[in-house]
């Protein structure tokens, strides 16, 4: 089992708590060309009635929801779940203030304590390349979901930041191999629908176009230090001088460094509405 897949290393250390989420989204909400934030881009892509019962999987410290207070039915019910305690701690303290309909679970995606036919919608954030049983999590999923409900799940493509993979494997030249072998059965824009379809009757992809153009070496070096035991398997302390000179002359080059980015969003349905 991969890092990226590994429920122990995940709650435990990538995700205990929201440091290492907050280091990557940080360095996208600074250094995104696209001016639509990515979470105002997702929730504009729901279609639920005003009575409706939701959930989100994954929820990490509730930024999807926090962002966009403004725009909830009052009458909206909204269960925010993680599997990682200090992350659902993390959203509790964002929004049990914020006079919306919350409640917070601890939740694994591939066993939900739901009966049948229970949410109007349920949300999966670039969260599904860390379920190690996907089909389970998304037979799940299909079934909690009342008939004409959807599944709306966000993930990268397979050239999501290659430059930066690239940069990384100039530093730790065996990085190539950990990241295929990372990326081998993952859940992408590519091999999404596919997986999806074998669960759901319908099925949508939305991309949102987008790129980092970096400006600044150290958000961009935090970055890639948040994923060290992540993604970056391998990437050990005693190269962070090495990363940290590459990075600042990459950044310096010509003023910014680009950074390919390839996400988006599919929609499932449950048949029958």
């Amino acid at each position: 089992m991969s890092m990226l897949s590994d429920p122990n290393y995940l709650r435990n250390e990538q995700y205990r708590d929201a440091h290492n989420l907050n280091a990557r989204m940080a360095l996208h909400e600074r250094f995104s060309t696209n001016p639509e934030d990515w979470h105002l881009w997702v929730f504009k892509q729901f279609e639920f009635s005003p009575d409706s019962r939701l959930l989100e999987l994954g929820c990490g410290p509730g930024s999807l929801w926090l962002k966009n207070l403004n725009r909830l039915s009052k009458a909206w019910k909204i269960t925010l779940s993680d599997f990682s305690p200090g992350m659902l701690d993390e959203a509790w303290r964002n929004l049990h203030t914020s006079g919306k309909n919350f409640q917070f679970e601890v939740i694994d995606a591939q066993n939900i304590p739901y009966p049948d036919s229970y949410f109007d919608g349920v949300v999966a954030n670039h969260m599904l390349y860390h379920v190690p049983d996907r089909p389970k999590a998304l037979s799940e999923i299909h079934r909690v979901l009342k008939p004409g409900g959807k599944l709306y799940a966000a993930t990268n493509g397979e050239q999501h930041m290659q430059e930066l993979d690239q940069m990384v494997a100039k530093v730790e030249p065996g990085m190539v191999a950990n990241l295929q072998k990372l990326n081998a059965n993952q859940f992408t824009l590519e091999n999404g629908a596919e997986q999806l379809a074998a669960h759901f009757e319908s099925v949508t992809m939305h991309p949102y176009e987008d790129s980092l153009e970096v400006t600044e070496a150290e958000p961009l070096v935090a970055y890639i230090l948040s994923m060290t035991r992540h993604a970056y398997q391998g990437l050990h302390e005693e190269k962070r001088p090495a990363l940290e000179r590459l990075v600042q002359k990459e950044v310096g080059k010509k003023k910014g460094f680009h950074i390919t980015k390839s996400t988006g969003l599919f929609i499932a349905t449950k048949a029958g509405a």
